[in-house]
């Protein structure tokens, strides 16, 4: 963009960039960079966000973020578990190529 030139972003964009920043764990600076916004600026909405300001952080959504946060763990760990028993199981069946036993 020329300079001079402001771009307008929606409350909707700013709402998601900054949850990458407080709820996915981005870096401002990262996050930035990806959506193509100055550093400054998600930076700005970041602490309006916290001050109450601009764009709200309730206190429903802060208890649903740590809900979401630990249901997302819980997710994981069993994602990894499943990852575990397919392998064994893949290692128990590359065992038994049609070798049977009457």
């Amino acid at each position: 963009m020329s300079k001079g030139t402001r771009r307008k972003y929606t409350r909707e964009f700013k709402e998601e960039a900054v949850k990458l920043v407080t709820a996915q764990g981005y870096r401002v600076a990262e996050a930035a960079r990806n959506l193509g916004v100055d550093v400054n600026t998600l930076g700005r909405w970041k602490r309006e966000a916290e001050g109450g300001s601009g764009l709200p952080v309730r206190a429903d959504m802060q208890s649903e973020l740590a809900r979401l946060r630990k249901e997302n763990k819980r997710l994981l760990m069993e994602r990894e578990i499943l990852k575990k028993a397919a392998a064994f199981f893949a290692r128990e069946s590359d065992g038994d190529t049609g070798s049977s036993t009457r």
